[in-house]
């Protein structure tokens, strides 16, 4: 089974901002052991809402008889920085004031978020990591990571992300913070502020999340006599319902704002000169009815990592088809993993 743990940082950590937390720590989960030869390190990075239980979201790909199997593996995946669901972040407490850190929480950036992962890296004596993977936020966390440390990972697995976040994506998120923004309790210093808005947020973000098609295989009325009270309407409700009850609107807003700060280029001559540094090999993957993170994205990514391999997941179901169609991805692991000696890899119509 998983096992959970937390990981400790008590020294003062800087902020790529210049602002800093008086440490913090990350709630962290591992599944199966380490070899003797320690080279058979699985990192996972969740998505935006993710945790770091990666057998619930990411059920297809970890377990008995999956391609991660524990008897063979050792995975780790940590709670963002920021988050919550263990991790220090918006509700937890602020050593320099006793009192929950709430809107007073600085704003972090992926590079952030990984150099936090990479102090736990650190803490436990994980030199080098087979195979680093992660899908939405955490693949622009892990290219990040990937080109921040080089030498640490041996294998990239980018899925359903980006380089640089796009106008279209960032105008996605700051739609999302806008309805935040219109809930009268979003000011005021209380853990549930904003929570109505997060509703109308995680309404919003469905719509690039999904496609037209899934919404008319899913949510189509049966009927030709409905003229109210449709299924989309009220499953958009249900949706920011369901996760309102899991999460707050202060790390919603923290994280997308990480989201919209993504740009591997900065600070390195541009995003061609920064891919360079990156010398994992590297599998990107796109879903063809991606919205959020369009295969464009990926295509980009490929054509500008030598060497790198390219699969497409073939999905109704948009950006969540990275979390869907894990049979697919199972698939286009595998390959990526049977032809390592196979330069620029390019399947672009996976099946299951």
């Amino acid at each position: 089974m998983p096992e959970h743990h937390i990981f400790h940082y008590q020294q003062e950590f800087l902020l790529e901002s210049g602002a800093s937390l008086p440490g913090f720590q990350l709630t962290y989960t591992t599944y199966g052991q380490l070899n003797a030869r320690r080279d058979n390190v699985v990192w996972v990075c969740h998505a935006l809402t993710g945790n770091s239980d990666f057998t619930d979201w990411w059920a297809g790909l970890f377990g008995e008889d999956k391609l991660y199997n524990p008897a063979e593996w050792f995975v780790v995946c940590a709670n963002t920085l920021g988050g919550c669901y263990g991790s220090t972040g918006p509700l937890s407490i602020n050593p320099r004031t006793l009192k929950p850190y709430l809107h007073q929480f600085p704003q972090l950036t992926n590079r952030d978020i990984v150099a936090a992962f990479d102090l736990l890296r650190q803490e436990l004596e994980l030199e080098h990591v087979h195979t680093l993977i992660g899908g939405s936020l955490g693949g622009q966390q892990a290219l990040e990571w990937a080109i921040q440390k080089p030498d640490v990972f041996d294998r990239l697995v980018h899925v359903a992300s980006n380089a640089r976040h796009s106008p279209w994506g960032i105008a996605f998120n700051e739609s999302q913070r806008m309805a935040i923004r219109q809930d009268p309790t979003w000011l005021t210093d209380s853990e549930t502020a904003g929570s109505e808005g997060l509703k109308t947020a995680r309404a919003i973000a469905m719509l690039s999340y999904r496609h037209y098609t899934s919404y008319a295989k899913t949510q189509q009325e049966p009927g030709n006599s409905i003229t109210d009270d449709f299924r989309a309407s009220s499953y958009q409700v249900y949706q920011g319902e369901k996760l309102a009850k899991r999460f707050n609107a202060y790390t919603y807003w923290l994280l997308s704002k990480a989201m919209d700060s993504h740009h591997v280029g900065r600070g390195r001559g541009g995003l061609e000169k920064a891919l360079a540094h990156l010398k994992a090999r590297t599998l990107f993957v796109g879903v063809d009815s991606d919205l959020l993170f369009p295969v464009e994205e990926q295509r980009f990514l490929h054509a500008h990592v030598p060497d790198s391999c390219f699969a497409i997941l073939q999905s109704d179901y948009g950006h969540d088809g990275f979390l869907v169609e894990t049979a697919q991805l199972d698939q286009a692991i595998r390959e990526f993993y049977e032809t390592e000696h196979v330069s620029n890899l390019y399947y672009e119509n996976t099946e299951v």
